[in-house]
């Protein structure tokens, strides 16, 4: 699904470049779930921005799902990112003025997807995980744990093959990210692959593989 080759990212700091990724080759097959680690400054906010399609690299090759999208344009970056890649992030990214079965329709509408079978679709989704009762209430309306599954959703309804996750318990307290990791746990029994960065040991094990990222490289590489 994902392949990377001596993959470079460089940022000027001061009088000095900083190599944010030094050369970094990776594979991540379709299924997998795969924890990304390392100290602040080590790349891995890198890493996961390159791959999803929110930064591009200096140098060496990217291709997800065969397709070498290192050197597209903002454009066709932005049509891989709707229709490959869902996004979970720590701050949930809601909208505050739609509802929870609005928010999930966002991407589909973005598609040009009909309005009905978005809607069905988001419906099917939030039943799914959790969530049938708090389709019409808003973000402020919601806990912590259900926004976060509203936004789980909402990154599930185009069916990407890859699902990104940059520390998507760092808001939620002990117990609903054990019910959140929980949820990332079946659906890559259900097949999703998928790659998150987070900085606790205890979500980093629900994952299958473990990587850990120094300075720009990839220091350690092991399955649980």
């Amino acid at each position: 699904m994902i392949r990377t080759e001596r993959l470079c990212r460089r940022f000027h700091v001061g009088d000095t470049w900083v190599h944010a990724l030094d050369e970094v080759d990776l594979h991540i097959e379709e299924g997998d779930f795969v924890a990304v680690m390392g100290p602040s400054g080590s790349g891995k906010s890198t890493l996961m921005n390159i791959l999803g399609c929110l930064d591009t690299p200096d140098d060496g090759d990217y291709r997800l799902l065969g397709q070498a999208v290192a050197r597209l344009d903002d454009a066709a970056l932005s049509q891989i990112r709707n229709r490959h890649i869902g996004f979970v992030f720590q701050s949930f990214h809601l909208l505050p003025r739609l509802t929870a079965l609005e928010n999930v329709m966002l991407p589909l509408r973005y598609g040009d997807t009909e309005l009905g079978l978005a809607r069905e679709k988001a419906d099917r989704l939030l039943r799914r995980l959790g969530l049938s009762d708090r389709m019409d209430h808003r973000p402020n309306q919601l806990s912590g744990g259900q926004r976060q599954r509203v936004a789980i959703a909402r990154s599930l309804v185009n069916d990407p093959p890859l699902l990104l996750a940059d520390e998507p318990t760092g808001n939620l307290d002990s117990r609903t990210s054990a019910e959140i990791m929980d949820l990332f746990t079946e659906l890559n029994r259900q097949g999703q692959t998928i790659l998150m960065v987070t900085h606790e040991d205890e979500i980093a094990a629900y994952a299958r593989r473990l990587i850990h990222m120094r300075d720009g490289k990839i220091e350690n590489d092991t399955r649980h």
